[in-house]
């Protein structure tokens, strides 16, 4: 494979990945590489960076879909972009192989510096059912087809006259009770009571929302008496929340069961499953000659350089979710690894970028370490909870939380121009309310043209008529249109 001739020929520090940590770290690099005689180059399958964080509210209809997503062309005017994914990385060699996101063919590209920052993807378990009728909230486009969906459901249940069905329309549920479940299924409850109060043939006591969670508690990032106000408050909406309970199958109607004795629990249908129930580091990092852990992501030092059994990498780096950094501060996951979230990654790219240009220099680098400042989350309109770690720990819920999560994400939203968008968005809404408006057939978008440049089938000639007297059983005339005829004829007599 050779190189493909319209990369410059620079050298190059290659960000695999365009989300927090890779769209980070070219924003604060390719200046300074660029008038250093190099180029970084990017690498990922979409042209945005998504905000993960906001696709709930994407989700719920708060927020524009576009909104939540940067453009890496826009912002990254200095940075090479290829659009497409890294399948395998030879560092010994420095050379990675990228297919490109156009089905093209395999083509390789090399290196100085590399920066792994794949993220993570979906992690499933192998449930019966699940692959077909499921949907997670990883991406901007599931957040939009999960909006359509509640709504499309809502509408089309208002017509329905099968009680079954439309009860299988109705019930709505959400499978994982972290902070992505309870920010889904809260963002679609609020969403669907919209919804039914613009359609007078939906009772809202009609639909159903249940979160099924296999943990004893939900939302580990909050305290344990906050969790259980999380709990209630869920259950004064409506919301059925099943603990220690785990899908079982989800071939034609849903199987639960209770843990830890998989006994049976409850069995329904239902048309919308949603999955949140945890992530796993990008598997192309197998694909990689770089140490990994048992988690399967990649082994690094404080300092964000990669490193294994046999010492420091050279010029490979890596962070955010697909890299295990050590967690200084003592208070992450269980292994001393920090907890895989937006708060962290954004700060390690930072880091991380700052670190791979000092060792160009040879200058000493610095470790990450970053005191958690908390979790906030956000439940719909005017309902959240939150745990400011600032001064002391500040436990927040109902308004005040909901406020405290808006402001931090609004500010957190990487790029001014992105900030202002969402921002504006939820003023606009503040007025006007939560946009229900349904968007049709987006996977199907040349549906209706296909239709009108078919042309229709010719209608069926009409039948002949039989002739008069005969005699054939298919002319011979009714026992009622003989009365009638007998009937005119005396009547003219």
């Amino acid at each position: 494979m050779a190189t493909t001739p319209e990369l410059q020929d620079r050298p190059r520090v290659l960000v695999v990945g365009g989300g927090y940590v890779g769209l980070y770290v070219a924003l604060k690099l390719q200046k300074k590489i660029a008038n250093a005689g190099g180029i970084v180059t990017l690498v990922d399958p979409l042209p945005y960076m998504t905000y993960q964080p906001f696709l709930p509210e994407v989700a719920g209809g708060n927020i524009e879909a576009r909104h939540a997503v940067v453009s890496h062309r826009q912002h990254l005017k200095q940075t090479e972009l290829i659009q497409g994914r890294v399948t395998s990385i030879d560092h010994a060699n420095r050379t990675a192989v990228v297919a490109p996101a156009d089905g093209g063919a395999h083509f390789e590209v090399p290196y100085f510096d590399v920066v792994m920052a794949a993220g993570a993807i979906t992690r499933t378990f192998p449930i019966k059912g699940l692959a077909d009728k499921g949907i997670g909230l990883k991406t901007i486009e599931e957040a939009v087809a999960l909006r359509n969906k509640v709504l499309e459901r809502i509408e089309v249940a208002s017509t329905m006259t099968d009680p079954a069905a439309r009860a299988r329309a109705l019930t709505f549920v959400v499978v994982g009770g972290g902070f992505a479940g309870i920010e889904c299924i809260t963002e679609m409850e609020d969403l669907a009571r919209a919804a039914v109060r613009n359609n007078p043939r939906i009772k809202q006591e009609e639909v159903r929302f249940v979160l099924v969670e296999a943990m004893g508690r939900i939302m580990p990032e909050v305290t344990a008496k906050q969790a259980e106000w999380v709990v209630e408050h869920l259950r004064s909406r409506g919301i059925e929340v099943l603990l220690n309970t785990s899908l079982d199958n989800a071939e034609g109607s849903l199987k639960l069961i209770n843990l830890p004795d998989k006994t049976p629990a409850q069995e329904f249908e239902t048309d919308t499953l949603v999955w949140t129930a945890g992530v796993q580091a990008n598997p192309m990092v197998r694909s990689t000659d770089f140490p990994l852990e048992p988690r399967g992501r990649v082994r690094v030092l404080p300092d964000l350089r990669v490193a294994g059994d046999e010492g420091i990498i050279d010029n490979a780096w890596a962070a955010g979710d697909v890299a295990a950094v050590p967690d200084l501060t003592g208070k992450g996951l269980p292994d001393g690894t920090c907890v895989p979230n937006a708060q962290h990654a954004l700060r390690q790219a930072k880091r991380l970028a700052k670190n791979l240009w000092a060792s160009r220099w040879d200058k000493p680098l610095k470790d990450y370490k970053h005191k958690n400042l908390g979790a906030v989350a956000g439940f719909g309109q005017w309902k959240g909870v939150a745990n400011i770690n600032l001064v002391g720990s500040i436990g927040l819920k109902g308004a005040l939380a909901w406020l405290a999560h808006r402001g931090y994400h609004g500010m957190a939203m990487p790029t001014f121009e992105r900030k202002f968008r969402v921002i504006f968005n939820w003023i606009i809404s503040f007025f006007t309310g939560r946009d229900t408006t349904q968007l049709m057939d987006l996977d199907n978008p040349r549906g209706a043209f296909v239709a009108a440049a078919t042309p229709a089938p010719k209608p069926a000639a009409a039948p002949a008529p039989a002739p008069v007297g005969s005699g054939s059983g298919s002319s011979a005339m009714s026992p009622a249109t003989a009365e009638a005829k007998e009937t005119v004829s005396a009547k003219a007599k």
